[in-house]
């Protein structure tokens, strides 16, 4: 009977939110990294998991001090060759004769779940980091707000996880 009184406490609760708009995610608010392999080959992939490491481990400090969506892209686009430069050591280090090219782009993505975020598919504004030909399976995550870094680096230098009271409340009463 709690468990019910609970559900509907919720339920209440989050329909007005939902009438009004709130909670829901708008693209607009989302930056998107996207790093897309040179193909599905098994090296391929393990070479894309490695300039992830590497890009990350790059933008850390960058994405750490800007404020704002809009500064973030404004940074990505001064550092699109550095990040280039980043990758394409990684592949030569692996002794891969291909290289890598970045930029921003607005791109139609579909529906995509990120640990308890569900982004509806729409256009986003997105870090494309092709690998050579950039037909393989890509890696991907959400670098505004920081979400890449949950569980990894603390790119706030805060050591706050971004975390969601009702989600937590929720999942305790199922």
């Amino acid at each position: 009977m709690r468990k019910f009184l609970h559900i509907v406490i919720f339920a209440l609760l989050l329909c007005p939110m939902m009438l009004a708009g709130c909670g829901s995610v708008r693209h607009e608010d989302y930056m998107r990294l996207h790093i897309r392999a040179n193909s599905n080959s098994e090296a391929d992939q393990a070479v894309k998991y490695l300039v992830r490491d590497h890009v990350v481990e790059y933008l850390t400090p960058y994405i750490a001090s800007v404020s704002s969506r809009q500064e973030l892209i404004d940074m990505l686009e001064d550092k699109l060759g550095d990040i280039e430069s980043v990758a394409d050591k990684v592949l030569a280090e692996g002794g891969f004769t291909y290289q890598s090219h970045a930029s921003i782009n607005y791109e139609y993505f579909p529906t995509r779940v990120y640990e308890d975020l569900v982004l509806e598919a729409d256009y986003y504004d997105a870090l494309i980091l092709g690998l050579g030909t950039a037909t393989g399976d890509n890696w991907w995550c959400v670098v505004y707000p920081p979400l890449c870094f949950v569980g990894g680096a603390d790119v706030t230098g805060t050591g706050f996880r971004y975390k969601s009271k009702i989600v937590e409340w929720i999942k305790s009463i199922m």
